[in-house]
């Protein structure tokens, strides 16, 4: 009996290593098939590629995006911030291991460095005739006395506001009269000089007629005067300086981003500026968006962007505590942007853009 058992034990104990070994051949099959089915590199993440892809083409053709309910110009004045899917893709890619992925983001960092590569790098020189500085002081300003004395030591030669309120005018008058002993305001703009000014007239851009057509009273159209046009004095020559600040924009729950209104003003402000006869022109204002936007192709085909000729970054203004565009703008003909910067945020809710031209060399 006993040998039978130690015979049996041994028989089953013979079959052991057989088992684990087949165990072990099934397991090392089984890796090796998941191994050999699992997709490439060049195969992973189809879906990390396709938007790659997507962001990069969305970039390339902007300009073609149809502009009802707004969506034109709304990713036109995000475009900037459209580089910021790049590294999140990146990421999702390296996470992946997709080398399809990784590739298919070329596009979009290529796109993206064509239309802003430029901006990332200073442009500004030193030396400068004139600076010049923008602000929308704010209607809602808490502390106009403040702001003014800020702009003021901000060593500004030509300063132009937006949205004054009655009520602030006289603070704002006041507070740079000792620094500025020229300027002019008409409605809600106006510009203060270290040097004379002439010639100050309105500029039509508010399509000024009633909801009947009839024209509105001279009286009503000067209180909500939104733009003008003076020429300031100096050793080289007059210049002209327009003042403006276009109509906001919207999201409203039926027309999308609604642009309306500043779309009209900035097709009259362009008309104006295309039947200015000096030379040299500076145009400085609140323009409630960026240069990027189509709805001013007919301003920036006239004038140039001091920040795209002579500035360090995307000099966002706007909202002061984290701009996220460039909506003050400061553009100009006849004259050579040296620099330009952005002055620190005052109690508006936009930050002051400065500039320093020079008058052309002969």
């Amino acid at each position: 009996m006993t040998q039978v058992d130690t015979a049996a034990t041994g028989e089953a104990g013979a079959d052991r290593p057989d088992a684990a070994g087949s165990g072990t051949r099934r397991a090392r099959i089984r890796a090796a098939i998941r191994v050999l089915s699992r997709p490439g590199p060049w195969k992973r993440g189809p879906l990390l590629a396709a938007l790659a892809l997507l962001l990069g083409l969305l970039m390339l053709v902007h300009a073609r995006i149809t502009d009802r309910w707004g969506l034109g110009s709304l990713v036109e004045s995000l475009l900037p911030w459209f580089g910021a899917f790049v590294p999140v893709l990146l990421a999702g890619a390296l996470w992946r291991r997709s080398a399809s992925a990784v590739a298919a983001l070329l596009l979009p960092v290529t796109v993206w460095l064509s239309l802003f590569g430029g901006l990332l790098t200073d442009k500004s020189h030193p030396g400068s005739d004139l600076t010049l500085v923008s602000h929308n002081v704010g209607a809602e300003n808490p502390d106009p006395t403040a702001t003014a004395r800020d702009l003021a030591a901000s060593g500004a030669d030509v300063l132009a506001l937006q949205e004054i309120t009655s009520q602030a005018r006289a603070t704002y008058e006041k507070e740079l009269a000792k620094t500025y002993p020229h300027h002019t305001v008409l409605g809600t703009v106006g510009l203060w000089s270290r040097l004379p000014l002439s010639d100050t007239r309105p500029v039509d851009i508010q399509q000024d007629v009633g909801p009947l057509g009839d024209a509105k009273p001279d009286d009503v159209k000067l209180a909500y005067n939104r733009a003008l046009r003076t020429t300031v004095a100096t050793d080289q020559g007059p210049l002209a300086v327009y003042v403006a600040h276009l109509g906001s924009v919207r999201v409203m729950p039926r027309n999308g981003f609604w642009t309306d209104s500043r779309d009209r003003n900035a097709k009259a402000l362009a008309e104006a500026l295309a039947a200015e006869r000096n030379e040299r022109v500076v145009l400085l204002g609140d323009l409630n968006g960026t240069v990027d936007d189509r709805a001013f192709t007919g301003i920036t085909s006239q004038l140039d962007s001091v920040q795209d000729v002579a500035g360090d970054g995307f000099g966002f203004s706007w909202p002061a505590e984290f701009p996220v565009a460039r909506i003050d703008q400061i553009l100009v003909r006849g004259v050579e942007p040296t620099s330009s910067w952005l002055l620190p945020a005052t109690g508006s809710d936009h930050r002051p853009v400065a500039a320093g031209i020079s008058w052309p060399r002969r």
